[in-house]
């Protein structure tokens, strides 16, 4: 017996405004329907879901929001270049960050970005080699 990891589900405010935020980061996502779930397959074969927060207490009427940092979407993307280019996008489209693009310590460009929810959502590459 096996098992790999399959979906990663958000549970949101808003589907179109976290749609539009994940879109700005450069995912391809279709339009949504105006239902409480939406889902893309993710290259790599991972889906990701939005769950609107009423659906989400319907299955769990005692569900209440986290707090703290508890757990985090990260993006590998192609370049250093592409890191500032992607966080660039996000502020572009009228989202905010957490912290600005920098190098950090353990050899990536990093940067964390806020979705309309307040998850942190980490964009890194690794920094070049001399």
């Amino acid at each position: 017996m096996s098992v790999r990891l399959d979906m990663i589900g958000i549970v949101v405010n808003d589907i179109a405004r976290s749609i539009a935020f994940y879109r700005a980061l450069g995912l391809e996502i279709p339009d949504g329907d105006g239902s409480p779930y939406h889902e893309v397959t993710l290259d790599g074969g991972v889906r990701l879901s939005w769950n609107h927060i009423d659906m989400v207490k319907q299955i769990d009427p005692d569900w209440t929001a986290p707090t703290g940092y508890r757990m985090g979407l990260a993006f590998l993307c192609d370049s250093v270049a592409d890191v500032d280019a992607r966080f660039e996008s996000v502020m572009a489209a009228g989202f905010e960050y957490h912290k600005q693009p920098w190098d950090a310590f353990w050899g990536q460009r990093y940067a964390q970005v806020l979705d309309p929810d307040g998850n942190i959502v980490d964009l890194f590459a690794p920094l070049p080699t001399e």
